[in-house]
């Protein structure tokens, strides 16, 4: 039985998802004004691997990701570099699909900008605003977090410690408590804005995520994912938010945190210098280090990154790739008959099972590679052996995902270009000039092979 720790609860819980076997996973997405960095790898690797897992387990999940496209950084950002707010929006959020593509974080269903659901959000604030959990000030419309009852019970906060600790974004004249937060934002000039009855302006940070998954999925799902720093104000102003207008509860029945990441014991930040994008990482060191560097630590637990650990991590993942080649080679008949995979196959499913146990999981893999060289050595372990190996870690690395890597490789379109006009002169049984563009091809590092389905270009 599948066991998650619900934040809202402080305990473990079976998850039992409303549609059976369906699972709906809304994670919180990025803001994109800037590159992505080893904290939103850290997240966004994570959550792809509970996706990836509860997959595994005949789940059926969606799994729905918001993009922040209009914010106050994205505008500061806009105003720095001379350019429109969409523009960098646009570019960042290409960008960071890019950084997800390369860690093979490709779980997502759904990308949902907030931009593309104005009128959702403005569906939210009117009915909101009409129950009597918000109202209007001069620079827009606040929710006001005394009328929620509940408000502060995913934080452990009262409302006079919510007011102490209040986001200062929501900084506004003349609010009911401190810790009020906006719902909708008239626009200073020359800042992105929408028609509303309130006035022209933007949605606040928290309604964005409401309006979207109340959109897929109703006032209820099944998980909410995202980093331990959401959980106030953002997590909590959804509560509110959803609940209020729904009169249900819980808005989501699990509530999972990733645990935060710190460089050489210290928060990331430019100003400190120690700043790593997924980008900058990539170049040194491959995407699976990455991930095995991620998952080798609980979901929930801290990381800090050091240069020291990233070594570490490298020399695991060489051990690993060195096992499976030898497995991969073994043609013995010599097998040992205390030797059964299904051991460690149950060790594996236990710790995953509970609340996705990823470092007890990945102990049992190293367990099965010591025990197996072992083996190895002693020449007692057979073919069949090694397959039922060989079957089980990849079993394990359609959600690990650092193990079993295919390069994917580009192909430059003037290669499919030749591709095809090589299959051209085929036809016509030019086949001197299909020789000639099949060299050209294998001079700029291709080959193209003739299959009964037609031609396929692979990398030499």
């Amino acid at each position: 039985m599948l066991k998650t720790y619900n934040s809202l609860s402080r305990k473990k819980e079976a998850l039992y998802p409303k549609g059976k076997k369906k699972v709906r996973m809304f994670v919180c997405g990025i803001t994109p004004y800037d590159f992505a960095h080893l904290g939103h790898a850290r997240t966004y690797l994570v959550f792809d691997m509970v996706a990836k897992y509860l997959k595994t387990q005949n789940y059926k999940v969606f799994y729905l990701q918001n993009i922040t496209d209009i914010d106050d950084k994205i505008i500061e950002r806009a105003k720095n570099t001379k350019k429109r707010p969409k523009e960098v929006s646009r570019f960042f959020e290409k960008e960071y699909l890019k950084d997800m593509k390369s860690l093979r974080i490709d779980s997502i269903t759904k990308y949902a900008r907030a931009t593309d659901f104005i009128k959702e959000i403005q569906s939210q604030v009117k009915r909101l605003m009409k129950k009597g959990y918000a109202y209007q000030l001069k620079d827009g419309i606040y929710y006001d977090i005394s009328k929620f009852r509940d408000y502060g019970k995913l934080s452990k906060r009262t409302v006079l410690q919510a007011e102490d600790a209040v986001s200062k974004i929501d900084e506004g004249k003349g609010k009911g408590n401190k810790g009020d937060f906006s719902l909708w934002k008239l626009s200073k000039p020359n800042e992105p804005k929408w028609k509303s009855p309130w006035g022209e302006g933007r949605p606040g940070w928290h309604i964005e995520d409401t309006a979207i998954t109340e959109h897929f999925f109703g006032p209820q799902y099944d998980i909410h994912g995202g980093a331990r720093d959401l959980i106030f104000p953002h997590h909590e102003a959804e509560i509110a938010q959803m609940e209020a207008l729904s009169g249900k509860h819980p808005l989501a029945k699990h509530w999972l945190h990733s645990g935060f990441l710190t460089i050489n014991g210290q928060k990331m930040s430019k100003s400190l210098g120690n700043f790593i994008t997924i980008r900058d990482f990539i170049k040194e060191y491959s995407p699976q280090i990455l991930r095995l560097f991620v998952l080798k630590t609980h979901y929930r637990s801290p990381i800090d990154y050091r240069e020291s650990k990233i070594s570490q991590t490298k020399k695991e993942l060489e051990k690993i790739k060195e096992f499976v080649s030898k497995i991969k080679k073994v043609k013995s008949k010599n097998r040992n008959k205390d030797f059964q995979i299904s051991k460690f196959q149950k060790e594996f499913k236990k710790a995953m099972d509970d609340d996705f146990n990823t470092p007890k999981a990945i102990a049992v893999i190293f367990n099965l590679i010591n025990k197996g060289n072992s083996l190895l050595g002693k020449n007692q372990i057979s073919k069949k052996q090694a397959k039922e190996i060989l079957n089980f870690l990849k079993e394990t690395d359609q959600f690990f995902g650092f193990i079993f890597w295919k390069e994917t490789i580009e192909i430059p379109s003037q290669v499919k270009k030749l591709a095809k006009e090589r299959e051209k002169a085929r036809k016509n049984k030019d086949w001197e000039k299909a020789d000639e563009i099949r060299g050209k091809v294998k001079e700029m590092g291709f080959q193209i092979e003739d299959t009964k389905e037609g031609p396929k270009i692979k990398a030499i």
